[in-house]
């Protein structure tokens, strides 16, 4: 089976790498690697180049993304991304495609791939993120799915409630966490060096997305959040990692720029790349903003989540999430008893680290995808 991953983000990857590797090393599949996004762009660190270090060959590179924030510049990339990935698969001529998530050049290639006559498998279905354009995308992107890998039995019911098959829904958990919980950290010397900061006592790392959904401009709320954290001193270690492409997200990069050049405490990384993210991930005492990285992997290496705002509401998360408003006192309150929490829940909903053996197993059984090319819908 010709199986086409695509990859946009160094999220997507993190996740999609170990179901890439499953793949590749059975031999009842060939792999092709299509790359886009922010992968392609050196502004977020042209990630692809960690693709192909982890001995992946990228067999397609679609262009989209514009150097534009603003929502007419997203819908554009997300145009070009439906040509751009229309191409692309007419050049592979796939068996199946895997995409992962809800980005909107996601939704493009789930466009295309429908327009086409490939069939799609879907990762992460079911999820519910309310504060983000992401949560309609990822909905939209079930409907043009063929076959479901969710993380967790609740997203697995409200894809039933999509009218999807539940002969095609298969709970697998997240793969984000299979090569999480067995990584060895850096040597504290090793993650200074690769980070360019020296560590202190105490460490956090932080990375804040814009809430797409919300009418407050993100860089009211990332101002409160930088000012909770200017309120902890300089004895504490500040890690970001910039926000991704989405409406206005080059306006926090400046902003976090400008906060890391005046604060020795502080560095800022367009992409840390998996071992120094994971590295800082199972060292430091905290992660705070509102990726859904504090909410799936930190609950598993034991960090507790500072998680801020309405962008991840709907998602389920582990008692280590702390959830707080944008509010500089609130999101004080939230770090230091974050800080000060000596046992910190490890139980995730996301499944037990095998998530990528039970996605290339089902894939295995599945037998001509085209299969599934006309859907029935599920009446419940």
């Amino acid at each position: 089976m010709r199986v086409a991953v695509v990859t946009s983000t160094r999220a997507d990857y993190g996740l999609l790498r170990p179901v890439m590797r499953g793949l590749l090393a059975d031999p009842g599949f060939e792999l092709d690697v299509i790359a886009t996004g922010t992968h392609l762009s050196p502004e977020f660190g042209r990630t692809i180049d960690v693709i192909e270090d982890d001995g992946f060959a990228v067999s397609q590179c679609v262009e989209m993304l514009l150097s534009s924030d603003s929502p007419v510049g997203a819908s554009t990339s997300a145009g070009l991304a439906l040509i751009g990935m229309a191409d692309a698969l007419a050049r592979t001529a796939p068996d199946l495609l895997l995409l992962l998530g809800d980005r909107y050049e996601i939704l493009a290639t789930a466009q295309a791939a429908m327009i086409a006559r490939v069939p799609v498998a879907h990762l992460c279905g079911g999820d519910i993120t309310a504060g983000a354009i992401d949560d309609s995308m990822r909905h939209a992107i079930t409907k043009l799915s063929h076959l479901h890998f969710v993380t967790n039995e609740h997203a697995a019911r409200r894809v039933v409630q999509m009218g999807e098959a539940p002969d095609l829904i298969f709970v697998t958990g997240n793969p984000a966490l299979d090569d999480l919980v067995s990584f060895d950290p850096l040597h504290r010397d090793q993650l200074e060096a690769g980070l360019g900061l020296r560590l202190r006592s105490r460490n956090i790392l932080v990375t804040y997305h814009p809430v797409t959904l919300a009418n407050e401009p993100p860089e009211e709320a990332f101002t409160e959040l930088l000012a909770a954290l200017d309120a902890l001193g300089p004895d504490v270690g500040l890690v970001f990692t910039l926000p991704n492409a989405d409406t206005r997200g080059r306006l926090l990069i400046e902003m976090t720029r400008r906060y890391v050049d005046r604060r020795e405490n502080a560095v800022a990384h367009e992409s840390l790349g998996q071992e120094r993210y994971w590295s800082c991930l199972k060292s430091f005492d905290a992660v705070v903003g509102n990726s859904s990285s504090g909410l799936m992997e930190a609950p598993t290496v034991g960090t507790p989540a500072v998680n801020i705002g309405e962008r991840q509401r709907g998602r389920l998360r582990a008692d280590s999430a702390i959830d707080c408003p944008a509010d500089r006192a609130a999101i004080g309150t939230a770090l230091d008893r974050a800080l000060a929490w000596e046992q910190v829940p490890t139980e995730s909903p996301y499944g037990d680290g095998h998530a990528a053996t039970r996605i290339v197993e089902v894939l295995r059984a599945t037998g001509d995808p085209r299969q599934l090319l006309v859907k029935r819908f599920h009446e419940i």
